[in-house]
């Protein structure tokens, strides 16, 4: 108070000389304190000049390179063709190695890999440390929900545990290949008739109305009856195509809440989520008035009758749309798009034409004019080779992705840290000499010949460890039985053998202009 009386004391003009100086020296710290932020600004852009905002540097990990400050890679991922994603992945790892790293804004950092033995390392041995992670499952949410290809932990292994009942079932597997049979002369007929008009037909879109069929009724107890009609689009089918692209192009487009909402990609996704929802809902709510009276459960029918392990309760409609739509995708898409890359790499140019000669040879020996049976399938092992050989070059997941829940160190060196993304795309893998030999880039299905069998990290056509596909014997006998129901009556000859087809970005291939054909009736 003493101090202040002696301010108020003395003259005006010396209380303004007062105040002049202390703003003057507030002044001088203000600008201390904006050149101490500024320099803590430029400081924090120096140290991520080549990292996104928020991802600390890491001198050991070898990156893309021409990485921006703050930004790191998503410029260069936002331009990168969507369609070319998997041959850029093969380019990056030639030039940079078996491990390189890149950064992205709100994602973090993501290390790719195409080592089996880290592979093995992430599925396998150190299986828990991995999960798909909550980065994954909000991406994925609108497509697959809580289904079980985007769920982990308990989520997950009580979906997996009932679903492996249905698919180790013998009885199932007879009863699956007499439906696999049906809906295969279905096509056949309707292939017949496009013979008899000399007409081309899109040989992918065929491919999928099949295992669509096939899979609603072995799956749910419905053909859905795509068959009926092929020339039909199938709404559900287009509104789920168009869907699974979006999803995956978030995987790319940080911020892709915002974009979505600002346009017309916003819309058509609440209209395409709306179509499938329908579609499974309406799948569901047809068995809860009807009931099921077959003496084998389908899947659908498993899960009705589960109860969720939390509360004891019966699984809600919405928990049971999302079991549909994640196993359709598993049943339709997969095989359907894993026969028609076989059919372009057996009728293209650059194939040998002894392969389908040897492989028509093979289904002729031992079906002699018969249907295929789940037993006669699995002894055709050429007609398995050329299978795994398109999904080893084509695979149908191309790419995948999980989160670091704890610091690890894989078999190479390479450390990981928490809540880093690790990835690796099995098209690279399936290309890579050191891996496959010199002739990797060759379709050879001879090399499944041999007697050795390859390991599921080698070869992760249908992924590894404990999430291993519990369809992959299901497709293989899907996949043969049409195969040799198809060249026991017709030869094919591709409208453009010469160009390899484009792929659409998505969670899996399907070939982005579908697979013109003209098809032959066999004359002996």
């Amino acid at each position: 108070m003493d101090s202040i009386s002696k301010i108020l004391s003395q003259s005006p003009a010396q209380i303004l000389g007062l105040l002049q100086n202390l703003t003057l020296h507030l002044h001088f710290h203000k600008r201390i304190l904006t050149s101490l932020i500024g320099a803590y600004i430029l400081l924090y852009i120096f140290q991520h000049r080549r990292t996104a905002i928020g991802v600390k540097p890491r001198k050991d990990l070898k990156t893309l390179g021409g990485s921006l400050p703050l930004v790191g890679d998503i410029v260069k991922m936002t331009f990168q063709p969507r369609n070319q994603i998997s041959q850029r992945n093969e380019q990056n790892h030639k030039e940079i190695g078996k491990v390189f790293a890149f950064t992205l804004p709100f994602v973090g950092r993501v290390v790719d890999f195409t080592d089996p033995a880290v592979l093995e390392h992430v599925l396998k041995t150190n299986f828990w440390a991995y999960e798909k992670g909550e980065f994954m499952h909000r991406t994925l949410y609108d497509l697959l929900g809580n289904g079980i290809f985007s769920a982990d932990g308990h989520l997950w292994n009580w979906q997996r545990k009932m679903a492996s009942h249905i698919f180790n079932v013998k009885a199932f597997r007879h009863y699956t290949s007499e439906v696999f049979v049906k809906e295969s002369y279905i096509v056949a007929d309707y292939l017949g008739m496009i013979a008899e008009e000399e007409r081309i037909v899109d040989i992918h879109k065929l491919f999928y109305l099949y295992t669509l069929d096939s899979f609603g009724e072995i799956s749910f107890g419905q053909s859905f009856g795509c068959l009926d009609t092929p020339e039909e689009e199938v709404e559900f089918a287009a509104a789920f195509d168009r869907l699974n692209t979006i999803v995956f192009n978030r995987l790319f487009t940080p911020g892709w809440q915002l974009t979505e909402f600002l346009t017309s990609r916003g819309r058509q996704v609440r209209k395409d989520k709306q179509t499938i929802a329908n579609f499974a809902l309406k799948i569901i709510r047809n068995r809860r008035n009807h009931g099921y009276d077959r003496p084998q459960r389908d899947l659908l029918q498993l899960f009705m009758d589960m109860h969720d392990a939390e509360d004891g309760k019966p699984l809600s409609d919405e928990m049971l749309k999302d079991l549909v739509l994640n196993f359709i995708i598993a049943g339709r898409d997969t095989t359907a798009q894993a026969l028609s890359w076989m059919f372009y790499l057996l009728f293209r140019s650059q194939t040998d034409p002894k392969i389908v000669q040897r492989l028509t040879k093979e289904v002729d020996d031992e079906l002699k004019g018969h249907a295929p049976t789940y037993d006669s399938c699995k002894h055709m092992k050429f007609a398995e080779a050329c299978l795994y050989e398109a999904l080893r070059l084509y695979p149908s997941v191309p790419g995948n992705m999980k989160v670091a829940v704890q610091d690890d160190v894989w078999p190479d060196g390479t450390k990981v840290y928490k809540g880093e993304l690790v990835s690796w795309n099995s098209w690279t893998m399936g290309r890579d000499t050191a891996i496959w030999g010199h002739d990797a880039r060759e379709y050879n299905p001879d090399r499944w010949m041999q007697g050795e069998k390859f390991s599921a990290h080698k070869f992760p056509a249908f992924h590894a460890g404990p999430r291993t596909c519990l369809g992959q014997q299901f497709a293989t006998v899907e996949a043969i039985t049409i195969l040799a129901i198809l060249l026991q009556r017709f030869t094919f000859e591709l409208v453009d053998p010469d160009t390899e087809p484009e792929y659409l970005p998505g969670l899996t291939m399907p070939m982005a202009n579908g697979l013109l054909l003209r098809v032959h009736q066999r004359s002996a």
